[in-house]
């Protein structure tokens, strides 16, 4: 026997709201072409013309390498274009193609909806109490992370 009961762990039902949000988000972009990866990283390019790999990275919660993955697949796509910083030249700077915000668009539209629907649930009290129930979730994780080599 455990010392918590299943039905008191609250990680479980934080895992199945993101594992239901991540299987909508994943069927809604595929007409889109693109993985949530993919569209996280061109909704951040559009929002932050000439981000790096680095910070796309932590923007989308995926590993550097993962990231350069996504992005070597997007420029495959012609979807964006990454040039050499002005200042830092092994800094390579991202920026959506004319294509890239086409499908940027598309698929937005489609992201737009399901988080519309899922807002929609929600009385603004309800919305703005969850959003605060979830920081303090990511608060309390967070001072409960064990400090990295």
């Amino acid at each position: 026997m455990t010392s918590m009961p299943v039905s008191e762990r609250l990680g479980s039902d934080i895992k199945r709201a993101e594992q239901a949000l991540n299987a909508t988000k994943t069927a809604v972009l595929k007409p889109a072409g693109l993985t949530i990866a993919q569209y996280g990283a061109l909704l951040y390019c559009a929002a932050k013309p000439g981000i790096s790999a680095a910070a796309l990275a932590r923007l989308c919660g995926v590993t550097p390498p993962t990231m350069n993955t996504v992005l070597k697949n997007l420029q495959e796509r012609d979807l964006i274009v990454r040039t050499p910083h002005e200042w830092h030249k092994n800094v390579l700077e991202t920026r959506l193609t004319d294509a890239g915000r086409a499908v940027l668009a598309d698929a937005d539209a489609r992201a737009v909806r399901v988080e519309r629907a899922l807002a929609a649930e929600f009385t603004d009290e309800e919305r703005a109490a969850l959003t605060g129930l979830l920081a303090r979730c990511v608060r309390v994780l967070e001072e409960q992370r064990p400090a990295g080599p």
